[in-house]
């Protein structure tokens, strides 16, 4: 009732909840201010001298507006939406803008509304934008396509609240009437379209901006934030598993440009939020390289409730909701509370609720259909002997084209003696038999094979290995386990099952962190650097938005020109 919003707030009656005697990061001055904090249904009615019938002493610690993950995967955790809740609630997110994009490319519409339907079942409240590039191109095969009719026809679904990255950027700029058709349905609807545009610009991020998208992400350096910042768009400061800017393009930041910039963590693996944190990571980070904290928290909280219309989100001021995050300074970030809409949902790194029992429709499982694949499927022939090959790049998806001298032997190549590797993309979908195959360069795997389901953005199988044999054999595991994460060793074989769309596990996630975290060693022992994450580095090896080149389950791709090329080098 407004009436008794107005009596907490004026002081007529004790508020249902104060915090005391702590201070609070007033994001619309940049100023800490010490000050009791009323909250009344749900909402913050003052900051000042309060009485409340429940108080929490918060002396010592600053709260701050609840963090919004300003853009985010929940299916890179590889965890349900349920258990990604219980992880990021304790470490103060309370808001997350989360793009289906990956289980959407796997099962359809019918995956985003499992991201929201299972969402809704915990405190965490996420914004489900629709996926706007299913497939992320023409040059592979997902599971489900969806159309600019498509994009009409879902874009104001209820659970729906935007469009998705547009990764197709050469699409937009080259006006492909598709891209054109849910560019139009987003600008009818009046939705938040997230852009994916690396390295584009001058007139073309300009003609990118002027098709109605508003963000980006994927930023390479200061230089290209600064830019983009400077025509409109808001820019996030990324802090993943796979990909880190923060405290790189922090340096973008400024006192004049602050307000365009917010945080997001995109693809974050279940381990990394369990050891490292969400967005209070980002948070420590950013502070570490020099950032101004208060900059850093308002990037965490107002600027992303702005950008996205988060109408009542993003601070701590009458009026707002009671979304809170008490930390023990603005340094470390750790959290003591965390509130949502005014109930305490964590507390010392504790989430305080739990969902007893797993929402897993049909719709999300039995995924893999794999058509006949043998150890002569990964057979590699080439004409000469040079080839083309996919050179990985530490911490980032980034790849670089190299040319290598390669023999042959029998209508195959040979690896041995060499540090490349066979990498194949088997298609997974629909059982059409398409294998991509090339060589990756990098990796260090020895005497096995490595393969998983996650290969963004289409998801099909990747496999990586230096002998037919064992990749044939983690192919026939894959399907086996109906999707997930597998080595092999001649007979020694160990897998992890992620039975949501072969992306996701419905385990809880102390136990698929420990899982994931042994089939992790064992695949370190296989001789793969650490300098790169086994499993993750190789689920963007098949994402071919990013430059340089990657592979599909059609052939090798150079994403600079947007064709496909032969691995035949001259």
């Amino acid at each position: 009732m407004i009436e008794e919003l107005i009596d907490a707030a004026i002081g007529n009656k004790k508020a249902e909840i104060v915090l005391k005697n702590g201070s609070f990061v007033n994001v619309f001055t940049g100023e800490i201010v010490q000050a009791d904090i009323a909250i009344q249904d749900g909402k913050i009615v003052g900051f000042g001298d309060y009485e409340g019938v429940t108080e929490y002493d918060i002396a010592g610690k600053v709260a701050v507006p609840g963090l919004i993950d300003a853009h985010v995967h929940i299916e890179s955790s590889q965890l349900s939406p349920e258990e990604f809740a219980k992880m990021v609630l304790p470490r103060g997110t309370v808001t997350v803008i989360a793009d289906p994009h990956e289980i959407t490319n796997v099962c359809g519409i019918a995956g985003a509304k499992y991201i929201a339907d299972a969402a809704a079942r915990t405190p965490l409240e996420v914004k489900v934008m629709l996926p706007s590039c299913v497939p992320a191109t023409a040059f592979e095969t997902s599971g489900a396509t969806l159309t600019g009719a498509d994009t009409e026809k879902y874009i104001r679904e209820p659970f729906i609240y935007g469009l998705g990255e547009f990764m197709n950027y050469p699409g937009v700029i080259y006006k492909d009437p598709e891209c054109m058709k849910k560019l139009e349905a987003a600008r009818k609807a009046g939705c938040v379209v997230d852009g994916h545009a690396p390295s584009t610009s001058g007139k073309g991020l300009n003609a990118y901006i002027s098709a109605g998208i508003s963000t980006d992400h994927e930023c390479i350096d200061p230089a290209e934030a600064t830019e983009k910042v400077s025509k409109g768009m808001y820019v996030h400061l990324r802090e993943g598993s796979a990909t880190r800017n923060v405290a790189k393009n922090c340096k973008a930041v400024t006192a004049a440009n602050m307000r365009r910039f917010m945080m997001c963590t995109d693809d974050r693996h279940a381990a990394d939020l369990k050891g490292k944190g969400h967005l209070d990571n980002a948070l420590r980070v950013a502070v570490q390289a020099g950032m101004n904290p208060i900059w850093a928290v308002t990037a965490a909280t107002l600027n992303t409730a702005e950008c996205y219309r988060l109408r009542g989100k993003g601070a701590i001021a009458p009026g707002y909701d009671a979304d809170i995050a008490v930390f023990d300074d603005l340094k470390d970030f750790a959290c003591a509370y965390t509130f949502k809409k005014g109930k305490l949902v964590a507390k010392a790194g504790e989430a305080l609720f739990d969902v007893k029992e797993k929402f897993l429709p049909e719709a999300v499982k039995n995924t893999v259909h794999v058509g006949q694949v043998s150890a002569d499927s990964f057979k590699l022939k080439l004409k000469g002997k040079k080839a083309n090959v996919i050179r990985l790049i530490r911490n980032n998806v980034v790849t670089e084209r190299v040319v290598r001298k390669v023999e042959s032997k029998d209508g195959d190549v040979v690896l041995k003696g060499t540090d490349l590797l066979k990498m194949a993309v088997v298609e997974r979908h629909h059982g059409t038999g398409n294998i991509g195959l090339g060589l990756l360069e990098g990796y260090g795997l020895k005497d096995g094979a490595i393969a998983l389901t996650i290969a963004h953005d289409s998801h099909n199988i990747m496999v990586l290995g230096d002998n037919n044999e064992d990749m044939a054999a983690a192919v026939a595991e894959i399907r086996r386990i109906g999707g997930g994460m597998v080595t092999v060793r001649g007979k020694e074989i160990h897998s992890l099952s992620l039975d949501i769309a072969g992306l996701m596990s419905s385990l809880p996630a102390e136990e698929y962190i420990r899982r994931s975290e042994e089939l992790l060693e064992i695949a370190y022992g296989m001789g793969i650097s650490r300098e790169f994450e086994a499993f993750m580095s190789l689920s963007f090896l098949g994402l071919l938005v990013i430059p340089s080149i990657k592979l599909s389950d059609r052939g090798l791709f150079d994403v600079n020109t947007f064709s496909f090329m032969s691995i035949d080098a001259e």
